[in-house]
C-alpha cells in the first residue's frame, strides 16, 4: 500500500476489495438501493429485490451487516419480527449507488443501441 493512502482497492491485499465487492456485485447494489428507500423486513425486502434467493438475500446482508452498512433489528415479538435498515455509512454508500443506478437507467437507450450495434457487426458475414 502507498504511504499517502491508508488503502489501496487496487492492491491484492487490501481488506477494501471485499467491501467494495459486497457494495457493487449484483445483490449487495440492489440491497442497498432497496434499503435507501426505508427499512425492510427480509420477505419485504426480497420481494423489492427481484430475482434473489432467500439464501443469497441472507448472505448479502450478513456481509453488508460486517461492513456496518446494515443494521438489523430483532424485535422480541411473536413472531419474531426482523427489520433491515441502512447505517449512517450505508446511507452515505447506497446514495451514491442511487446516482449510478439513475446514471445506467437513464442512458439504456444508448447502452442497448450500441449492443445491437455490436450484435448486427458480429452477426455479418465477413467479407472476403
Amino acid at each position: 500500500m502507498t504511504d499517502d493512502l491508508a488503502y489501496d482497492v487496487f492492491a491484492r491485499a487490501c481488506p477494501s476489495r471485499c467491501t467494495l465487492e459486497h457494495v457493487t456485485g449484483r445483490w449487495g447494489s440492489l440491497t442497498l438501493g432497496a434499503l435507501y428507500e426505508g427499512s425492510f423486513r427480509f420477505n419485504e425486502l426480497r420481494r423489492r429485490v427481484d430475482g434473489v434467493s432467500e439464501k443469497m438475500l441472507s448472505q448479502t446482508l450478513h456481509a453488508l451487516e460486517r461492513d456496518g452498512l446494515v443494521h438489523r433489528e430483532a424485535q422480541p415479538t411473536n413472531p419474531p419480527r426482523v427489520d433491515y435498515r441502512l447505517t449512517a455509512l450505508g446511507r452515505d454508500i447506497a446514495e451514491r449507488l442511487i446516482g449510478l443506478i439513475a446514471l445506467v437507467e437513464g442512458r439504456m437507450p444508448e447502452v442497448e443501441a450500441a449492443r445491437a450495434g455490436y450484435d448486427a457487426e458480429r452477426a455479418a458475414p465477413a467479407s472476403g
